[in-house]
């Protein structure tokens, strides 16, 4: 059985949209946010105490989009998958790098000095300068969907699933009022997907049953 630790509306929903998307059986075990202050019992399984955390076997993961990489190809095969043979492959992984390399990146700093720390050590110059940052870079968004569906290969991918949770992490930080007309009707479709809508509705379960209680958001 896969065991993913995961705290409300992080980068955890990353395998946790793949998980639901691939129909695999999985636990989910709910965190505050962040676990490293306020479940420190945590630090014991992952000593550096971030989301996510997946238990696969003798497998241990912390990195969002290569456990999602990791479950296309050992629980494969899938459709969410790109491989080497097909034309769209270098975008594949293009895209499953730039998701949390270039664009979460900037996202966490603008989290970071706009809620995170103490009211005295928020910094509004830092995250203006980072939301700048991240609307830059997804202007590679814009483009790619300005005549697609999805991103890459002619059909929804993991690609989708790891870009599209950055775009879920700007709702909550107060950035999706600057999306461009593509983005914006890119993410709504994405919304739309019942993998997308299963795993949102295991989040909030497991919330409950585990009393952690949601991140309050922007």
């Amino acid at each position: 059985m896969i065991t993913l630790y995961h705290c409300d509306a992080a980068r955890s929903f990353r395998p946790l949209w793949m998980l639901e998307e691939m129909g695999l059986p999985y636990e989910l075990k709910m965190l505050p946010f962040p676990p490293r202050v306020f479940a420190k019992e945590y630090l014991a399984l992952n000593p550096l105490g971030t989301i996510p955390f997946m238990v696969d076997g003798e497998t241990r993961m912390t990195e969002s989009s290569g456990i999602c990489h990791y479950l296309g190809v050992v629980y494969g095969p899938t459709p969410l998958m790109v491989g080497p043979e097909d034309p769209a492959y270098g975008a594949f992984l293009n895209w499953m790098y730039f998701s949390d390399a270039t664009l979460t990146f900037p996202q966490t700093l603008v989290l970071r000095y706009t809620q995170l720390e103490p009211e005295e050590r928020r910094n509004p110059q830092v995250a203006t300068d980072y939301a700048k940052w991240f609307l830059g870079r997804l202007r590679a968004v814009e483009a790619a969907t300005a005549n697609a569906e999805t991103l890459c290969a002619g059909r929804f991918t993991a690609a989708d699933i790891v870009i599209g949770y950055a775009l879920r992490l700007a709702c909550s930080i107060g950035l999706a009022k600057d999306f461009g007309p593509n983005v914006a009707a890119y993410w709504a479709r994405l919304q739309q997907r019942d993998g997308f809508k299963r795993a949102v509705a295991a989040e909030q379960k497991a919330g409950i049953e585990q009393n952690v209680a949601p991140r309050v958001r922007a």
